[in-house]
């Protein structure tokens, strides 16, 4: 029996390490990372953006691009092993943000991304970019974080 809640205890605590973003509080951009697969990872969190109700409007092919590239940059393609960034849009939020300050329509599309690295192997990164708004933001700012970390925790089950 104590195995058991020995190992239970074990696998709440790394749900809960994979739920924190990794860099502090006040970095620009917040990272998850996870050892599960990427493909699984990338297919939760397609399912966590439209399960609410928008659209991926884009999805970038980052890794794809530098590979590509790599030959006629002379930049080394040897960061990622796959890494993609899906652009998406949630109304209320635009218009909540656009309302704070006209400018604010800048951090739209929102914007999610999913890696591994090429040094890291059997490890999955999702990040998002911290919002700073210009305006009286500050329940935009905070209704956009918590859209963000809900789609990312939600990817991470």
């Amino acid at each position: 029996m104590n195995r058991i809640l020995t190992l239970l205890l074990l696998l709440h605590t790394g749900l809960a390490l994979a739920e924190s973003a990794t860099t502090s509080p006040d970095a620009p951009i917040a990272v998850f990372q996870t050892s599960d697969d990427y493909d699984a990872i990338r297919s939760n969190l397609q399912l966590a953006i439209t399960g609410r109700g928008m659209l991926i409007s884009n999805t970038l092919h980052i890794s794809d691009m530098f590979k590509r590239t790599a030959a006629d940059t002379g930049l080394a393609d040897t960061l990622y092993e796959q890494a993609e960034a899906f652009e998406f849009c949630n109304i209320k939020l635009s218009w909540q943000m656009s309302s704070a300050h006209p400018a604010n329509l800048s951090i739209c599309p929102l914007t999610i991304g999913i890696y591994s690295l090429q040094n890291r192997p059997g490890k999955v990164f999702l990040s998002y970019r911290r919002p700073h708004m210009l305006g009286e933001s500050t329940a935009a700012e905070k209704a956009l974080t918590d859209l963000y970390e809900g789609i990312i925790r939600e990817a991470l089950e």
